[in-house]
């Protein structure tokens, strides 16, 4: 078939988006790794994904501030700092998010500056709605942009199996790609102003 007369088609390849998933529970036997996990397979094979896992439980933190940074907190203020974006995956806690998060949330701080952040919560009836609620306003105050759609899992009512995989059966995957999209669109108009422009400048 003659194309004649007919532009040809050109393909935009962008670099990938660079993703830090955030597993920010670190208690024992946690249903966040699962979840984690889970979550992975919707994004892990995108070619416009890079991703970098960061489970806080491997982290070393110190539980005061000081004055200088330690190693552990450059290690993490590097790994934040090369992310276009971020995915954290929370469970609720006594109406919020854990402490582990939001410690290490705190020790670092421009490295989070003009980043998009969506979020995987889960728990009971709320599932973990309540702590994303917190979360959007701590970081707001950190000058990222949390994304309007995410994934919420119940973990009581039959949407997680045994294992801990998070079933579809109320469409689970979807919200996950819509949140994987949005983010992305995101990460790259800030990736690209944050070039053409520092941020607060």
């Amino acid at each position: 078939m003659s194309h004649a007369g007919r532009p040809p088609s050109t393909t935009v390849v962008e670099d990938p988006a660079r993703i830090a998933v955030i597993i920010g529970s670190t208690r024992e036997g946690r249903a966040g790794a699962g979840i984690a996990r889970w979550f992975l397979t919707h994004v892990s094979e995108r070619e416009d994904v890079d991703l970098d896992v960061i489970d806080l439980r491997d982290l070393v933190l110190p539980m005061h501030y000081p004055e200088e940074r330690t190693p552990g907190q450059h290690a993490l203020a590097e790994r934040i700092g090369r992310a276009d974006g971020f995915v954290v995956v929370t469970p609720e806690y006594n109406h919020s998010y854990p402490a582990s998060l939001k410690h290490a949330i705190d020790v670092v701080h421009e490295q989070w500056f003009a980043k998009p952040v969506g979020f995987v919560s889960y728990g009971g009836m709320a599932q973990g709605l309540r702590a994303v609620e917190h979360l959007r306003m701590v970081f707001a105050e950190l000058h990222a942009v949390t994304v309007r759609d995410g994934v919420s899992v119940n973990l009581f009512d039959g949407s997680v199996d045994d294992n801990g995989w998070v079933l579809d059966s109320n469409g689970a995957g979807h919200a996950a790609k819509t949140m994987v999209n949005q983010l992305l669109w995101w990460a790259h108009a800030l990736r690209d102003a944050r070039a053409i422009r520092p941020y607060g400048a």
